[in-house]
């Protein structure tokens, strides 16, 4: 992941290169989780500064991975992680890490991933991938849009809580054909189908009506991102472990073009 400029823990307008809280309280104290949540990810942006677009010379064969390698334990240091994976597989040098016998054997056992990425279902986005990562390094939790619900919330609550993921992204990209379904359903007023229409409503709010046309998909795009982030951070679970610096919850879109990961802030 790149950005040009720093990433944030929550809310901002600005996309760089690399939805409502349900509250179960309000007021003061939860005004001050959510700045807490939404700012104190500033110092993260420098993990994602150093991407740079591959090159002849950058093709060449990369070394082998490493047996192992110290699990990432702070948002700073699993961002970097994601950041370093991101410029492989941009430049056709993946790792592939974390696929070896001894370590499938290992992974029987127990499991320690470094983030959770809450990303969209669409085949040319996987994660793993993405990010060069291999077994047992993230919890990745896919719905069309990124559409949140309490199976998506549980599954993010556990890899945080259960597990003690420093690191949560949420993971959109160019091109998403959710966002474009729920821009078209609500510019026609028709209906889609029912589980489909299901996912428009849930989009739909972070639509931006200053734009038009592809520009109106691209930016809905950023501001469905800002939007489930936002959510995310508000949950008091993880609103608790943001303020204490233990977890931090970042934006980010994945570009099919240039297959580079950028904050979204």
């Amino acid at each position: 992941m790149n950005s040009d400029a720093t990433a944030h823990r929550g809310a901002g307008h600005e996309q760089r290169p690399v939805a409502d809280a349900r509250p179960a309280t309000a007021g003061p104290l939860r005004r001050s989780l959510l700045r807490t949540a939404l700012t104190g990810a500033a110092a993260l942006g420098a993990g994602l500064s150093a991407a740079r677009p591959a090159t002849a010379a950058t093709r060449a064969a990369p070394a082998p991975a490493p047996s192992t390698r110290p699990r990432p334990g702070t948002p700073d240091e699993a961002l970097r992680e994601l950041a370093s994976g991101n410029r492989r597989w941009r430049a056709y040098r993946e790792l592939h890490p974390h696929e070896t016998p001894d370590l499938r054997q290992e992974l029987t056992t127990a499991q320690h991933p470094f983030a959770v990425v809450l990303g969209c279902i669409d085949s040319r986005v996987p994660p793993e991938l993405v990010f060069d990562q291999g077994l047992g390094d993230l919890i990745t939790v896919r719905s069309a849009g990124e559409v949140l619900d309490e199976a998506v919330l549980g599954s993010i609550a556990y890899g945080v809580l259960e597990l003690g993921i420093p690191l949560v992204v949420v993971l959109g990209h160019q091109s998403c054909g959710a966002v474009r379904a729920a821009v078209e359903a609500d510019e026609s007023g028709g209906r889609l189908p029912d589980h489909i229409q299901y996912l428009a409503d849930e989009i739909r709010p972070a639509i931006d009506h200053s734009k038009e046309g592809d520009a109106r998909i691209a930016a809905t795009v950023d501001a469905n991102i800002r939007r489930v982030r936002s959510r995310l951070a508000a949950e008091p679970d993880l609103a608790a472990r943001i303020k204490t610096g233990r977890l931090a919850v970042v934006g980010a879109r994945y570009d099919l073009t240039s297959q580079a990961v950028r904050t979204v802030t």
